[in-house]
């Protein structure tokens, strides 16, 4: 009778597993850029409320968050090729569909998705700095653009880590789905290795073990980058220098 359970099996077919990690990675980091850069643009238009902009925003942030990530993909995966034969009908163009690699798709949904997120954390990291600090600077002759570079977004960062850290989590997670779009990541190549021998369980557990090492990796990560940019919770303890009017002199006092 065979093994209801082998767990010797969970172990041995982690290292097969580990050999379509690269495109786990490529799925997770380049949807991480394009989510903080169209979440930052996203959070400076909502925050200015630039007309017809802001709206727009965040109509679009209601809807991301809104709808599953598996109805997205699936949009992706069957609205670009719509979009790019449209514009061949429209332009006169010649754009090959079947050459765009699947992974354009799922790195297109999953960027997006993190976008609308991502947005909302970086305008409450932005929100959360002194108001005073940006009308300090603007007094000092600082543009809209030196502000935000050097006053805003340095603070921000620092408030913003914790949260990006959560949804970075989050997002290597969801490349999981990536195999909606035809993309054979970490848990595609699972499920055709589990349909090889039909052991699913075994494979699943491979799996978990998997995403649950590289969650405790990017936890760590992110608390060492907490630690590095961090703000002292207390001030250091510097005493007051004692002046002697008659001589004009300055000592520290002991």
């Amino acid at each position: 009778m065979a093994k209801l359970f082998d767990v010797k099996l969970v172990f041995e077919e982690i290292p097969d597993l580990l050999g379509y990690l690269p495109t786990t990675v490529i799925l997770t980091l380049t949807a991480m850029v394009i989510g903080i850069a169209l979440g930052l643009i996203i959070a400076i238009v909502k925050i200015n409320r630039i007309p017809g902009l802001s709206q727009i925003g965040s109509i679009f942030v209601s809807v991301i968050r809104g709808t599953p990530i598996i109805v997205q993909l699936y949009l992706t995966y069957f609205g670009i090729p719509i979009l790019l034969k449209y514009i061949n009908y429209t332009s006169g163009t010649n754009y090959n569909i079947n050459s765009v690699p699947p992974i354009l798709f799922a790195i297109v949904a999953l960027g997006i998705n993190q976008s609308a997120f991502d947005s909302e954390t970086i305008r409450a990291a932005i929100q959360s700095v002194d108001k005073g600090q940006v009308e300090a600077a603007k007094s000092l002759g600082m543009s809209d653009g030196q502000v935000l570079r050097r006053v805003l977004l340095p603070q921000a960062v620092t408030v913003a880590i914790p949260s990006l850290g959560n949804s970075l989590i989050s997002l290597m997670k969801g490349t999981s789905l990536a195999f909606t779009c035809s993309v054979v990541e970490i848990t595609a190549a699972g499920k055709i290795i589990a349909g090889r021998n039909y052991r699913y369980f075994e494979i699943y557990c491979s799996l978990a073990i998997i995403y649950w090492l590289l969650t405790i990796l990017i936890e760590r990560v992110f608390r060492y980058i907490e630690k590095k940019a961090g703000i002292p919770e207390q001030a250091p303890d510097i005493k007051p220098a004692r002046v002697f009017p008659a001589e004009g002199t300055v000592q520290n006092e002991h």
